[in-house]
């Protein structure tokens, strides 16, 4: 069987930063509130007629195929992790491919939220060490901030979220000594629910309902999410899936060189670097610049990582994700 392995990291983020002063002029809030709950400082957001889900993904897919030191006609398989997709249907990864301009390669849409790219990275080692594929194209981006009520009734989501853009290729390899070691994914739709986006759906209203009501107070529209037990569970199930790939591969948390957790929260991210007893050394966040970019989180961080040589060769990687669905899981990398 083959391994497989990360060569190539790009993304992108949108230049119109929202700093959190900039919120508390069209909402009651505060930076010092913002950041004593999340962190956050500044956010990136997209700019209309300019950035889109897709073209994001599309930049960020660049880099990473240029610092892949591939071609192009070189990818055979695209995946693209998304909640908050270009159309309803079809999902953005036909859309990365048109805009590629890749052969007809098979593309796949992933939507698990926050967990958007660790499932996504899942999925294409398995295609790898199968030996079904040679080069997956990985892409993860989110263009939320037009989906956000941006008043003080939604200031509790508002102010989390950012939009970006990250990709990765995974590769093949026959280096048994580097590459993706292991994945490992979870779910409890128990509390989907409790971090969900209504409608437009089919359940309780019907989109012909939706648009004859017009119901300007009808917040079914908005993500809504009870904070205190997303929260809670986060710090349960992170600690949980990292223990549980940690110990798949016989290591323990002083074996982690770099510990790259899905930007949600700073302070989930604090509490579970105290837990592992991990030093600021070993652990990388930037919620502080980009609010929470969803399944882009991760990738984003991994390339700023990359670019400041954080991580060398043989180095123990590990990425972990929680969020809506609820959905987590694990990645662990040997760089």
């Amino acid at each position: 069987m083959y391994t497989s392995k990360i060569i190539g990291v790009g993304y992108y983020v949108p230049d119109n930063v929202i700093t959190n002063d900039d919120l508390s002029k069209i909402m009651d809030t505060s930076d010092q509130w913002i950041q004593e709950r999340t962190g956050i400082q500044r956010r990136h957001h997209a700019i209309k007629g300019e950035d889109n889900t897709t073209s994001m993904g599309v930049k960020a897919a660049r880099k990473a195929i240029a610092n892949a030191n591939i071609a192009l006609q070189d990818i055979d398989f695209l995946i693209f992790a998304t909640l908050s997709p270009d159309y309803y249907f079809p999902g953005c990864g036909v859309l990365a491919q048109k805009e590629l301009e890749l052969n007809t390669i098979g593309a796949l849409d992933i939507r698990n939220q926050c967990s958007g790219f660790i499932y996504a990275l899942s999925v294409a080692d398995q295609f790898i060490k199968t030996g079904m594929y040679k080069n997956i194209l990985v892409i993860a981006s989110e263009t939320q901030s037009p989906a956000l009520d941006m008043t003080t009734r939604g200031r509790a989501m508002s102010v989390l979220f950012g939009d970006g853009a990250g990709a990765v290729v995974v590769s093949r390899s026959d280096d048994q000594n580097t590459g993706i070691l292991s994945t490992h994914l979870h779910s409890e739709g128990a509390f989907a629910k409790e971090l969900a986006l209504i409608a437009p759906g089919v359940g309780e209203k019907w989109v012909p309902e939706i648009i004859k009501e017009n119901n300007p107070d009808d917040t079914s529209f908005y993500p809504q999410m009870n904070g205190q037990l997303v929260f809670k569970n986060a710090v349960v199930r992170f600690s949980e899936v990292i223990n549980e790939g940690l110990v798949a591969n016989h290591l323990t948390s002083k074996d982690i060189n770099m510990f790259i957790p899905h930007q949600a929260n700073l302070r989930i991210s604090q509490f579970i670097q105290q837990k592992f007893g991990l030093s600021d050394h070993q652990i990388y966040n930037n919620i502080m610049e980009y609010g929470n970019t969803t399944a882009a989180s991760i990738p984003i961080a991994l390339g700023e990582v990359i670019e400041q040589g954080k991580i060398k060769k043989g180095d123990l990687l590990v990425l972990a994700a929680f969020g809506s669905g609820f959905t987590w899981g694990s990645a662990i990398i040997r760089w």
